[in-house]
This record gives C-alpha cells, sequence and structure tokens, in this order.
C-alpha cells in the first residue's frame, strides 16, 4: 500500500507539473485536454480509489471509517474526478495546477497520519446524504479555484497587464459563466445535501453536529445569495468572487474545521 501510495502521490504532482511547464512555455491547450496529462491522471485516481476504498470501507465491516484524514482524502478525490470530467468538455484546465498537488498532499497524509476510527453506520440513507455533501463540496471547491482564477485575472486586467498566463485563460466573461454554472450544481447538490441530513439523521442539532449543520446553513445561504443576485441584479466581478470564496470557507470549515476540533484538538486534551 505504502509503495502505491508514493506512485499514486507523484502521479498527481507529476501532473502539476506538467501544467506549470506548459503555462511557463505559455503552452496551455484551450480547446481540448491533452490526452497523455489525463491518462496518467486518471491512473493516479484509479489507485488513489484503491487506496481510499482500503482505509475507509475494508477495515471496518460495521461502518465507514470517516476519520478526518480519510475525509480529506475522499474529498480529493472526488474534486479531481469532477475536474477531469469538467475537462473534458469545460476550459478548467489551469486548476489542475491548485488540484493536483492538494491531491497528492492527501494520498501521503493518508499513508502516514494514522488519526483513529470514525465510524458511520452504512444505512443507504446515510450513505447518500453523505455522498451529496461530497458531491456538493467537490463542486463548490472547484469553484472556489475557478473564482481564485478569476480574481487574478481581474486584476491583471484591471492594471492593464494581460500578459503572461493570463493569455492562456479563456475571455473574462466566459470564465464568469463557467464559474455560475459550477456553482449552480453545486447548489442544487448542497440543498439536496442539506435536506437528506433534516430527513435521515435523527437530530441534526444535536451538540457534535450543531456547528457542522449551522455553518452550512451559513454557506447555502451565501451561496443563495449570490444565485439570486446573479439573477437579479447580474452580479459579477468581485461581488461574485468574494460570495463564492465566502461560501466556500463556511463550508470548508463546517466539515473539516469541526473534523479537526473534535478528532484532533479534543481527542488530545
Amino acid at each position: 500500500m505504502l509503495i502505491l501510495g508514493i506512485i499514486t502521490g507523484f502521479l498527481y504532482l507529476a501532473c502539476a507539473i506538467w501544467l506549470i511547464s506548459n503555462l511557463l512555455n505559455k503552452k496551455i491547450i484551450q480547446d481540448a485536454p491533452h490526452k497523455s496529462i489525463l491518462g496518467i491522471a486518471f491512473v493516479a485516481l484509479s489507485v488513489h480509489a484503491f487506496i481510499s476504498y482500503s482505509s475507509i470501507v475494508a477495515p471496518t465491516p460495521s461502518g465507514l471509517n470517516v476519520s478526518f484524514v480519510n475525509s480529506f482524502s475522499l474529498v480529493a478525490w472526488l474534486v479531481v474526478l469532477l475536474y477531469l470530467i469538467a475537462e473534458l468538455r469545460k476550459p478548467v484546465e489551469l486548476l489542475g495546477i491548485f488540484i493536483f498537488p492538494i491531491a497528492c498532499i492527501a494520498v501521503f497524509l493518508q499513508l502516514i497520519w494514522h488519526d483513529g476510527i470514525t465510524l458511520v453506520d452504512r444505512s443507504f440513507e446515510l450513505q447518500e446524504h453523505i455522498l451529496l455533501s461530497l458531491l456538493a463540496y467537490g463542486l463548490l471547491a472547484i469553484a472556489a479555484g475557478q473564482a481564485i482564477l478569476l480574481l487574478i485575472q481581474t486584476h491583471y486586467l484591471k492594471n492593464k497587464q494581460p500578459g503572461g498566463f493570463i493569455r492562456s485563460l479563456p475571455p473574462l466573461q466566459s470564465m464568469e459563466t463557467l464559474l455560475f454554472q459550477i456553482i449552480q450544481v453545486g447548489f442544487i447538490l448542497l440543498t439536496l445535501a442539506l435536506l437528506s441530513g433534516f430527513i435521515f439523521l435523527d437530530n441534526i442539532f444535536a451538540q457534535h453536529l450543531v456547528h457542522k449543520t449551522l455553518l452550512s446553513i451559513i454557506a447555502w445561504l451565501l451561496f443563495a445569495i449570490l444565485l439570486w443576485g446573479r439573477w437579479h441584479f447580474g452580479w459579477r466581478g468581485k461581488k461574485a468572487i468574494h460570495f463564492t470564496l465566502g461560501g466556500f470557507i463556511f463550508l470548508m470549515l463546517a466539515y473539516f474545521g469541526s473534523k479537526i476540533v473534535l478528532e484532533i484538538i479534543l481527542h488530545k486534551i
């Protein structure tokens, strides 16, 4: 397992280095993804799936081990998967510069940091809630990355410096349209995840879940306001970027922040 994890991590790094190299050489391809990079990434993704399965499902027949490290690795895997699917149709190639290194870190953490076991049962309802939550988180994580690229692009264009990697990006309007397309799908999934939590979980406002629930609701409200503002007032630019990043930060705190406090900080006290 260790050797597989090391190979997977280096494959992810190779993908990131390839993208950075093309970026520096101004060879980013916007019309179609490069088959070699997609092939390497899918190999890494497949091995990553096996590693995560071995850590989350295989050791605990009575439940799923969703500890902090396992959850982080699973989310990273899902983000890579969604990124590769989007890459087949959308100009999101540059996001891989952020995504692949994070996936590499997630794999290495899963190999070297054994943070214990956090079990949840394998009921269909709970698994449905977890899947919807992870899909929403993965898509909105990609939206956050897109917002960061959009922020950089806006800054350089405002200062009349369209050189460098800015020339490799699609037009500003296309970048904004793509951002809102991702947010719309992620928002729908987040809505379904929250609804499934209210329906299927016994007490979604229990002491160990209340922070996660409230932070997720705040994130949902921020994305709802953003989409409403886009529809009614045509919000764009920095306002859209700030709402996107703000919503994602609350979502990140809801999931990983609560896990860090409950499983790592409080567990050690």
